[in-house]
């Protein structure tokens, strides 16, 4: 008998049904109170002084890049492998996304690959903190700092994660989060800004909210645009938030389930904790012999699994980089040799937080019964 399994569902119940009620009840839907009470909630957890909201990450990304002053023109280091988004944020804001390999053990960003692509219009580097896990930051701001880059993180995946104590995003001059439908809590669409000083934070207000610092007035001292959110999105947001404990103990239940059931299968190696990392699993990732028939295997038995993200330097959007004619621009496989092997060996395995342990039984006998074959 074949059963469902799908990648990932939304944590999401009659709680936010209610918080959304609220909204009406009391006739405010565009963004107010309900985004400072969960402004305040966010920043209580990731020990934040200064943070704005956006309509989704890659706009936060933007947001970021924009607000420490990224311009056209200008080169942003970004791990070849990531979402999409962290690299056209990159050239929205009219910069140039420079690629760096990642390393094997757990694919974030690989600061000596970084070195290579270094040129005179290097300003900032974006290390992604992936799958739920940090990305070496000891080793970034150093790099930063030697090279006097600015650091913007992609943390999108990393709400409660932290790195030697302190938490994803609050390292560089602005960490960037989403609250997409399939992130650690969501809003179904959203973003946040965290901001390193009052500079860059006040930047950040202008930016997203037309150019003023407050509503209600017609007088815009700067360009700005609106990049706000709903009061809808952002009480959905704080009953999430209520929610993280539990989330944070049934994904740590989920992974150490696949742990226990298939350590013992030699084709199957899960992706290594970076040391001084807490582990909040976005996905349960794991590299595997014959990744991509194995998830047509499991497809066949309703197991939607998931491939890791294509490298971006392969994405046909950005091969007009090949005609810069810049040594940074070298857009060919034996630059990325571990982005290219996630890809190709790499599977992301359902995780989502309702997943029953009847479900995880249901995926791992078929996976022992493709390697049996």
């Amino acid at each position: 008998m074949i059963m469902k399994v799908p990648q990932f569902e939304p944590f999401m119940g009659t709680e936010e049904y209610i918080a959304i009620k609220d909204c009406f009840d009391k006739n405010w839907i565009t963004e107010g109170p309900k985004m400072k009470e969960f402004s305040s909630l966010l920043c209580g957890l990731m020990g934040a002084e200064f943070a704005v909201f956006a309509p989704n990450g890659t706009l936060a990304l933007y947001l970021g890049l924009r607000s420490i002053g990224i311009k056209p023109g200008d080169e942003v280091i970004v791990p070849d492998f990531t979402f999409i988004g962290s690299a056209t944020s990159v050239e929205m804001a009219g910069a140039v996304p420079v690629f760096a390999d990642v390393n094997r053990d757990n694919f974030q960003i690989d600061i000596d690959s970084c070195e290579k692509y270094l040129t005179e219009k290097t300003k900032a580097i974006m290390p992604v903190h992936m799958y739920g896990m940090a990305a070496n930051m000891s080793g970034v701001l150093n790099f930063a700092k030697r090279h006097n880059l600015l650091v913007i993180e992609d943390a999108a995946q990393a709400v409660g994660v932290r790195y030697n104590g302190k938490h994803c995003g609050t390292f560089g001059d602005v960490g960037c989060f989403s609250f997409f439908a399939d992130k650690t809590i969501t809003t179904g669409e959203g973003g946040f800004v965290v901001a390193k000083n009052e500079k860059i934070y006040k930047d950040l207000l202008y930016l997203r909210n037309q150019g003023r610092l407050e509503r209600g007035s017609f007088i815009h001292p700067q360009m700005g645009y609106n990049f706000r959110m709903t009061d809808i999105q952002l009480a959905v947001g704080i009953v999430q938030f209520g929610k993280l404990p539990e989330i944070i103990e049934k994904k740590s239940r989920i992974i150490g389930l696949y742990r226990e059931k298939l350590g013992n299968v030699e084709e199957i190696q899960f992706t290594k904790v970076e040391p001084g990392s807490t582990h909040i699993p976005f996905r349960v990732a794991v590299i595997c012999k014959d990744a991509h028939r194995l998830m047509d295997s499991l497809s066949k038995k309703g197991i939607e699994g998931r491939t890791f993200f294509y490298p971006l330097h392969r994405q046909p959007c950005f091969q007009y980089l090949k005609d810069k004619g810049q040594n940074s621009q070298v857009l060919e496989d034996a630059q990325f040799p571990n982005a290219v092997y996630g890809y190709e060996n790499g599977m992301c395995l359902p995780s989502f937080v309702g997943i029953t342990e009847e479900q995880i039984n249901y995926v791992c006998e078929n996976i022992k019964a493709f390697y049996a074959e």
